[in-house]
């Protein structure tokens, strides 16, 4: 019987919970085409519905391509999922990826769009999800890294 990686359900559970409690909130506490300023200059909160994938791109692809798409990509990372390092930091990097994806799913599946909510003005706007896929691909670089870096020095664990 395999264990169950639970440093990388943490990470997708508390990553997908985040991104869309975050939603929620945001979406009550600013006005709908409004923003909120929360440090000036700095960090604001304004409600955009992204119709695209990254930064707006693809905008007139249909919200099932675009689940497709992301559904396609979470695919190719389980697929893959022999070459990720080992180790909780990994499996927490793994499951930030992941908890983000579907939160992104999710919107698109309820909406036909993805909300986003922070902008720090010199940034495209974006959300809690897209910050913890990019957080969980940092992870998952630097346990790579650092694998490959002990293997070269010989030193294990």
């Amino acid at each position: 019987m395999t264990a169950i990686p639970w440093a990388f359900c943490g990470g997708g559970v508390l990553s997908l919970a985040a991104g869309q409690g975050a939603e929620w909130a945001v979406e009550r506490l600013v006005p709908a085409g409004g923003a909120r300023v929360l440090i000036p200059r700095v960090l604001s909160l304004a409600v955009v519905h992204n119709p695209g994938i990254a930064f707006g791109l693809l905008a007139r692809l249909a919200p099932i391509a675009s689940v497709a798409l992301a559904l396609t990509v979470l695919a190719i990372l389980f697929y893959n999922r022999g070459a990720w390092p080992a180790g909780r930091a990994a499996q927490w990097g793994a499951g930030l990826v992941v908890g983000g994806a579907l939160g992104n799913i999710v919107d698109r599946l309820r909406f036909g769009y993805v909300v986003d909510y922070l902008d720090v003005h010199v940034w495209p706007v974006f959300n809690l999800a897209d910050a913890a896929i990019v957080a969980g691909t940092g992870v998952l670089t630097a346990a790579s890294l650092n694998r490959r870096c002990r293997e070269k020095r010989g030193v294990s664990r």
